[in-house]
């Protein structure tokens, strides 16, 4: 659901009283959509997390995860909740480096490259329809890349369909012996 003409003030005393499981809420010069992702959705985004997560540590790659760590900017009217995000190599000191979206039954209301390019997040990661879509923030917008400049060997094509697996010890048992072969 979005809801249009929604003033900063409100989307943060929204966030505030409404805070808890169950409900995500993007908020972006105005338009505020509310969530409530469905179980499929929730497997789908913790696979993400720890695939790529078991491959980093496989690979001795530095990668710090914040889950679904609400971010605002004020001056820039945007606020959210990535369905994981990460920094390569260092904590985080403000912002994210990559930001991870699943979209499972329906695409987002509000655009997650304008929501996220004002938010200075260098990399989108969507995950739709079985594969991943990186994308790379470059001269103040996204630009689709095949790639991420920030873990460039991960690869996201054998990455998407473990993401789907029901069984999911099964997935993550094969993934590693994938993140091993080098």
């Amino acid at each position: 659901m979005v809801i249009h003409g929604v003033s900063w003030k409100d989307y943060v005393i929204a966030r505030e009283a409404l805070d808890g499981p169950g409900l995500r809420m993007a908020f972006c010069e105005g338009e505020l959509e509310l969530m409530s992702p469905l179980r499929p959705h929730e497997e789908w985004k913790k696979n993400v997390a720890r695939l790529v997560e078991l491959w980093a540590l496989e690979r001795d790659v530095p990668l710090y995860g914040y889950g679904s760590t609400t971010f605002k900017n004020v001056a820039r009217e945007r606020g959210v909740e990535p369905d994981e995000c990460y920094c390569v190599g260092a904590a985080m000191s403000e912002w994210p480096q990559i930001v991870v979206e699943v979209v499972h039954t329906h695409p987002f209301a509000i655009d997650r490259r304008r929501l996220y390019s004002a938010l200075g997040a260098p990399e989108l990661w969507i995950f739709e329809g079985g594969a991943f879509a990186i994308w790379r923030h470059d001269e103040g917008a996204y630009q689709r890349v095949e790639r991420s400049a920030l873990l460039p060997e991960l690869d996201f094509e054998r990455l998407a369909p473990f993401v789907v697996r029901t069984d999911q010890h099964q997935a993550l048992k094969e993934w590693r012996e994938v993140s091993r072969a080098r």
